[in-house]
C-alpha cells in the first residue's frame, strides 16, 4: 500500500492511469489479432505497419530496421540509449484445443485472451504506453529510450543477429520477456533429436503402425499425441488391445481417447500445453501419456523404439534417467516435445521418424559436453534394444549469468520494490531471451512471480490487473534509469 501511495504522487503514473490504462487491454487485443506465427509474412508485415501507426499516435518515432522495428523516445543529443526489447512473433497453435479463438483478441472476465497475450504482445503494449506516459509527464530525460520489436524470437532468433550487422546495440537493454523482479540466470536451450527408419524389423503383431505424431514445437509441452494402428489382413479385431489400453492408468492430468474405425484404431492422448522453459511443471505431456499407454502393444519398429525412448526420457521433468546433473540452478528442464516425420532441428530424410526433446541446461556442462553425454545415452539405449536410433540436434546455446549484486540488478530490484512493495529475490529462468543475443541485455519482467506463466499455453491469457501493475513497474524503472545518471559499468557490483 505504501508503494502504491508513493506512485500516485508521480505525474507519470497518474497520466498512465488516466489516459493509457483504459486503452491498454484493447491495444493488446489488437496486437493479438495479427497471427504472427512463423511463415505468416503477411501478418508480420501488417503488424509492423500497425506499430508505425500506433507509435505515431503516441508521439513516438518509429523506423523500419529490417528484422527489427525501432520505436524511440529521444533524449538529449549524444545521450546513452536505454533499450527495451520485445518480440512480435508468437508460437504456433492447435486451434481445436482452444476454448477461445487464439487470434481473436478477446477481452473478458478481467483478462485478455489469445496467442501472445503474455508472450510477448502484452509487454509490447506496456512498453509503448509507458514510453508515451513518460514523454507527456516525465522529467527531463538523460537517455534515449529505444524499443526494439523483433520478428522471429520464437522460431530461430536470427532477427537480432541480422539487426546488429548494421545497427549499434543500446548501451544497456531490458528484455521484457520473462519474469520480475529480474533474471540473473538463463539456462541454455538445447534440442536433442532422435531419428530412425519408420519401417518394421519384425511383423510380430497383427497390426502395423500407420502413423504417429505429437506436439507443435520444442518449446511447448505437447497437449496432443496421436497414434493410428492398421490391421494387417482379414477382419480387424481391436477388442483385446482396446481393453488393455483402457486398463492402463494415464499420468495425472492426461486422458486417452480410443476409436476403432474398421481396419484402423486411433489412440489419441490429451494433455495440457505449457511453456517448456518457464512452466514445465504446469504442463501435462500427452506424448509421454501415449507412449506409456501402448507399451508392449506395437510391432518391433522404429515407432516402437522412439516411443520407448519417450518413456525413458520422460520418466521425470529433469532428465534424471538421461544422466544429467541436477546440482545447479534447479537442474535441467526436459520436455519430450514432438514426434513426426519432419522437424526443423533435424535433416529431412525420406522414410524417417524423428523425436525432438527440448532441454534447458544449467551450468556446468557446456553444449558440446551435453551433446556428447546425450549422444552416448542414445547409443547405449539403442544397443540395449537392438534399435537403430540416430542422435542429432542443436547444442550451440550457453547459459547466461549475471552477478546478483551488479549495479543494474540493484537498480532494477529497487524500482520493482518501489512499484510493488515486494522484496522478491532475483530469479533463474529456463526460458531463453534476447538477453543472450543483445550485448549488455538483461531480462526484466513482465510476469509477476508466484503465478504460473501462461505463454505457449492453450488459452493463453493475461490478467488486466497484471498488465497495469507491470506498466507501473516499467514506468518507475524508466523514471529512475532513463531520467537519472547513466549507469557506469552496469554489470559489475
Amino acid at each position: 500500500m505504501i508503494a502504491l501511495l508513493l506512485l500516485a504522487l508521480s505525474p507519470v503514473h497518474e497520466r498512465y492511469d488516466a489516459a493509457f490504462a483504459p486503452r491498454a487491454p484493447e491495444m493488446v487485443a489488437e496486437a493479438i489479432r495479427f497471427p504472427t506465427v512463423a511463415g505468416n509474412d503477411a501478418a508480420r508485415a501488417a503488424q509492423k505497419q500497425w506499430l508505425f501507426r500506433t507509435a505515431s499516435s503516441l508521439g513516438l518515432s518509429a523506423r523500419d530496421a529490417g528484422t527489427m522495428t525501432e520505436i524511440e523516445l529521444s533524449g538529449p543529443a549524444g545521450a546513452p540509449v536505454l533499450g527495451l526489447v520485445v518480440h512480435g512473433d508468437v508460437q504456433p497453435v492447435d486451434e481445436k484445443a482452444w476454448t477461445v479463438p487464439p487470434f481473436a483478441g478477446v477481452v473478458r472476465d478481467g483478462r485478455i485472451w489469445g496467442r501472445g497475450a503474455a508472450d510477448d504482445k502484452g509487454p509490447l503494449i506496456q512498453a509503448l504506453l509507458s514510453m508515451a506516459a513518460l514523454k507527456e509527464k516525465g522529467p527531463p530525460r538523460t537517455h534515449t529510450v529505444r524499443l526494439l520489436v523483433g520478428t522471429d524470437e520464437e522460431s530461430g532468433s536470427s532477427d537480432v543477429r541480422e539487426y546488429l550487422k548494421s545497427h549499434a546495440p543500446p548501451d544497456y537493454t531490458l528484455v521484457l520477456d520473462s519474469a520480475f523482479p529480474v533474471i540473473v540466470g538463463e539456462k541454455a536451450w538445447d534440442g536433442l533429436t532422435v531419428s530412425t527408419d519408420i519401417g518394421e524389423r519384425a511383423a510380430d503383431k497383427p497390426w502395423t503402425v500407420a502413423s504417429v505424431e505429437a506436439g507443435l514445437a520444442p518449446s511447448i509441452v505437447p497437449d496432443r499425441a496421436r497414434l493410428v494402428l492398421r490391421w494387417r489382413t482379414g477382419e480387424a479385431r481391436w477388442h483385446e488391445i482396446v481393453q488393455r489400453i483402457v486398463a492402463t492408468t494415464p499420468p495425472a492430468g492426461t486422458r486417452l481417447e480410443i476409436t476403432p474405425r474398421g481396419d484402423e484404431l486411433e489412440v489419441l492422448a490429451h494433455g495440457r500445453a505449457a511453456h517448456a522453459g518457464v512452466n514445465l511443471s504446469g504442463g501435462r505431456n500427452a506424448l509421454v501419456a501415449l507412449a506409456r499407454a501402448v507399451d508392449g502393444e506395437l510391432p518391433t519398429s522404429g515407432a516402437d523404439d522412439l516411443l520407448a525412448f519417450v518413456r525413458f526420457a520422460g520418466s521425470d521433468l529433469h532428465g534424471t534417467a538421461l544422466g544429467l546433473p541436477q546440482d545447479r540452478w534447479g537442474g535441467y528442464d526436459v520436455n519430450v516435445a514432438t514426434l513426426g516425420t519432419h522437424t526443423e532441428l533435424a535433416p529431412v530424410e525420406d522414410g524417417n521418424l524423428t523425436l525432438v526433446i527440448n532441454l534447458r541446461r544449467p551450468p556446468p556442462l557446456t553444449g558440446a559436453q551435453a551433446r556428447d553425454r546425450l549422444f552416448a545415452t542414445v547409443a547405449d539405449f539403442s544397443k540395449r534394444r537392438g534399435a537403430r536410433l540416430r542422435p542429432g540436434g542443436y547444442f550451440e546455446d550457453e547459459p547466461l549469468a549475471f552477478d546478483p549484486n551488479a549495479r543494474i540488478v540493484r537498480r532494477l530490484m529497487a524500482a520493482y520494490h518501489r512499484a510493488t512493495g515486494h522484496d522478491d529475490p532475483p530469479a533463474i529462468s529456463g526460458g531463453g531471451t534476447y538477453a543472450k543475443r543483445l550485448p549488455r541485455g538483461i531480462a526484466f519482467g513482465m510476469w509477476f512471480p508466484g503465478k504460473p506463466y501462461p505463454g505457449h499455453d492453450t488459452d493463453e491469457q493475461l490478467p488486466i490487473e497484471d498488465l497495469q501493475r507491470g506498466a507501473h513497474v516499467l514506468i518507475e524503472t524508466l523514471l529512475d534509469i532513463a531520467c537519472g545518471e547513466p549507469i557506469r559499468e552496469p554489470f559489475i557490483p
